[in-house]
């Protein structure tokens, strides 16, 4: 196991001024960081528990997909705890291009809003849906949490450090 393989670290991004442009360059920033810690990480180490809390880097991944999904697609969720471990039959890649996905089609809703005070369209509007402004904010901080967690479970894995 190499303890010298480092990334440089990116630096935040340099948005727009405005503050949808500013709340998208901060979500896009920390969902790259999060997608490349755990593209190319070993199995099995990869959904290999090393907190007693059980938390796995793959698992981190997964989770945040049923995230992306359920605050801009409007996708249900029956159990959040089971969120964070992915099918034994999901390879690293497997979970990545689904994350990926996820975020594209996140971003296609996105698109279409202008307005950060409406609420996040969604496919069935007799439910409720949170305002763009508060879903933006909680994926960034759902993300830039899941993304630490990542950072530490990465470099415990094979030493790999940097965004």
């Amino acid at each position: 196991m190499s303890r010298t393989t480092r990334r440089g670290d990116t630096p935040p991004p340099r948005t727009g001024s405005s503050e949808i442009e500013v709340l998208r360059g901060f979500l896009d920033y920390l969902r790259a960081s999060i997608a490349a810690k755990v593209d190319g990480a070993p199995e099995p180490q990869v959904r290999t528990a090393a907190v007693p809390s059980g938390t796995n880097l793959l698992g981190l991944l997964n989770h945040l997909t049923f995230v992306e999904r359920w605050i801009f697609l409007g996708d249900e969720v029956a159990d959040w705890q089971a969120t964070f471990q992915a099918a034994p039959s999901d390879s690293v890649a497997d979970v990545v291009a689904r994350y990926r996905e996820a975020v594209e089609r996140a971003d296609d809703v996105l698109d279409g809003c202008a307005d950060l005070g409406a609420p996040v369209p969604r496919p069935r509007p007799d439910r409720p849906a949170p305002s763009v402004r508060w879903a933006l904010t909680h994926m960034i901080e759902e993300t830039g949490r899941h993304a630490g967690h990542a950072d530490i479970l990465r470099e415990l894995i094979d030493g790999s450090t940097g965004r």
